[in-house]
Parts: structure tokens; sequence; C-alpha cells
């Protein structure tokens, strides 16, 4: 860390242009941000579910959302999504809530720069690129629905200037009072969808929490509620949104891998601190850190060459998002393979009240449920062997 970074002032302060910067600096920033910002709370986040707003604020004030956003709206322009896959895997190393939101708000940027919408580029985008407006996905039932796991869960009848809204979306993550969202819908007596952009601000939409999780307590997830929501035609990303969602999906789902990635390091880590004492008996196990090492070195590598491959406005072939499929299947496996690992490579120790495995244990999980969920990646794999095979 550099000498003259103390505090997160410091860092905010420093006069290093990000967006025009070379990767190795804003790696730096973001490492800097996790060390000051993050480290420090970690168990708040995880055991009383404080919701880390001001880490997201400061890293939307480094540019980290901003780096694959086109020039003309605030943003870096760099091609291809690598840095972000490598942002997620960074802070996931250190707190998966922190990771998944982080994720959310970069995939709300996601949304609005592919979308045609000139008001939502101009006027929403580059506040959502710096997180000046907080911002989530509430894109969990779109993708099961449209994977024929669930129904649609909202609706929209056409209005003067707009749409009306109506239903309940379950479990939209890193929202709150203020924030935005994104949300698909089907249209009324028709095949066709849209998605838009909204904020409980839009009268008749109502967020209410009452669940609370064993893992990720610190997302600020709600339930959202819809009643006659009008939504202008100004936050609508697309209508039809069908070639729309062909250009979003593979940066939806390679840059959750980054979650992935950063949980089976930390593990790693984890293992071969324990080694240092239990080596001449961990070595009896099944899953030795070696060959934990090489299958995450391996799948970092292969999500890096796909995310470099991911460009706004561009609708890769159906084979390049199977492979993105796969990489996300595999990032579930390895997480929920490695975790257990560490649990049994720390012993008796993974079991105290508190204990950073127990909690990497509860994350893998996670990685492995969030949509898409491993069921549902492997739903996708089996489609596409059908669709190749005939």
């Amino acid at each position: 860390m550099h000498s003259h970074i103390h505090t997160v002032d410091d860092l905010l302060a420093e006069n290093t242009p990000l967006l025009d910067s070379n990767s190795d600096a804003i790696a730096q920033k973001l490492q800097n941000l996790i060390n000051l910002e993050l480290k420090p709370k970690v168990k708040d986040i995880d055991e009383k579910g404080e919701y880390p707003k001001a880490f997201l604020q400061h890293l939307g004030a480094i540019g980290g959302f901003q780096q694959s956003v086109p020039k003309q709206y605030g943003g870096a322009g760099h091609q291809g999504l690598k840095f972000p896959v490598q942002m997620i895997e960074a802070i996931s190393q250190e707190c998966l809530n922190t990771g998944f939101i982080s994720w959310c708000q970069f995939a709300c940027t996601w949304y609005l720069q592919n979308s045609d919408n000139e008001y939502l580029l101009r006027n929403v985008l580059p506040k959502v690129a710096n997180a000046q407006i907080l911002a989530g996905t509430g894109l969990s039932n779109p993708m099961k629905h449209f994977a024929g796991i669930e129904k649609i869960a909202l609706v929209a009848q056409q209005a003067k200037g707009g749409y009306l809204l109506n239903g309940t979306l379950p479990w939209v993550s890193n929202i709150g009072s203020e924030h935005y969202f994104a949300i698909a819908a089907q249209m009324v007596d028709s095949d066709d969808y849209l998605m838009a952009i909204v904020t409980d601000s839009f009268p008749g939409l109502t967020l209410r929490c009452k669940s609370h999780f064993i893992a990720l307590e610190g997302s600020n997830t709600y339930t959202c509620v819809f009643k006659d929501v009008f939504v202008p035609d100004t936050f609508v990303l697309a209508a039809p949104s069908t070639a729309y969602v062909e250009q979003i999906k593979a940066g939806f789902v390679l840059t959750q891998v980054g979650m992935g990635l950063g949980l089976v390091a930390s593990c790693i880590e984890l293992m071969q601190e324990a080694n240092k004492r239990l080596d001449h008996v961990n070595c009896f196990l099944d899953d030795c850190v070696e060959d934990l090492e090489n299958d995450l070195e391996s799948l970092r590598l292969h999500t890096y060459i796909l995310a470099t491959e991911i460009h706004q406005g561009q609708n890769p072939q159906n084979n390049f998002f199977k492979e993105v499929v796969q990489a996300r299947a595999t990032a579930s496996e390895l997480a929920l393979r490695t975790a257990q690992s560490a649990m049994l490579h720390l012993g008796a120790k993974a079991y105290l009240e508190g204990s950073t495995v127990s909690r990497k244990l509860r994350e893998a999980y996670f990685v492995a449920i969030v949509t898409p969920a491993l069921k549902h990646l492997r739903k996708l794999l089996s489609q596409m062997k059908d669709i190749s095979s005939s």
C-alpha cells in the first residue's frame, strides 16, 4: 500500500485520474479501498447485517464501475469486461456480501449502457456508474422465467407516455430509499416484454423487508410490490426487449464468476495457513490445495479470456454463451468443493462461532444458489446440448 494513503479520504484525494490510467493503477486503488474500508467491517456486515453503503460510493468515486462505460457518458470506454470480473473477484475474496452488491451496481450500469434510450444514457447512466445513485438488478425472476423455471412476476399495461406495472417482485438486492433497479415485465395480451429502470420514489412502489438470511444479510434485499406503478417512456431500457436481453445476458452471467473466483482464492489461503500445522494429516483429504489452486487458475484464465470478448451492443454467438454458462456453473461447483475442503482442513477451528471459514461455507452456497443457480445453469446447458445435437 502506498505509504501516503492512510485513510479513505487520502485515497479519494489522490489526483491520479483512473479513467485514463492503466489497469495496475486502478487495481492498486481498489486494493487500498478494500484494506481501508472493507476489511474492518466484514464481521459487522455478516453478523449484524450492516450495509456497506460508503464502500460502494467510494468504489464509484475511484472509477470502479466506469471502466466499460463509453467516454461520452463519463466512463473510461474500455472494451471488454475483464476489469469488472477482477473487481468483483478482489472484493469477494474479502467479503462475498460486498462482492455481490458490487456486482448488482455493475449489472445495472451494464443494462443502462446497452440501452438505446438517450435519456437514461445521458441522465442516469453517469450517476449509476459513479455510484452517486446506488442501484440493483431485479432480473432474478425474469431470468428464471425465460428459462422456463418460474412465471413472470410483473405485468405491464401500456399507458399514455409510459406503462403501468403490477405484481410482486421477490428479493431484489442492493436497493433502498432512492436506489434504482432494473425490472422486466410481460406486456398485457402480448408475448413481448419490456425492461425498465424503476425507483421506490415512483408512486405505488413499496419495498418490504421480512426475510433474514444466513449469509448476505448486509445486501439490502427487499420484496418489491407494484400497484399501478407508472413508468415513463424515459425510463424504459427496451420494449420489446428480446434483442436487448441477448445483448446483456453474457455480461450479466460472466461477471458473477468473479464472486466464485474470489471466494475460492480466500478458501485456498485459509487451507495453506492450516497446512503449516496440519499438512501431515490434511494430505489424506480428497481435495488437496494444489489441485484446487490448479482448478482456480484454469477457471480464472478462461473467464478473463471470455470477458475480453464481451462488448457493448454486440450479440455473441450461441456457442459463446454456452461457454459463459459453463464457466458460471464451474464457479459454483468449485466454490462448494473448496469451501467444504477448507472446513475439513481447518477441523475443529472451523466450528468456532464467528470463524472465517464458516462464513466462507455459507457464502459458497450463495454462489451456487443466486440466479442463475447451479440447477438453472445445468438446465440451460442441457437445453443447449439438445439444440446442438438436433
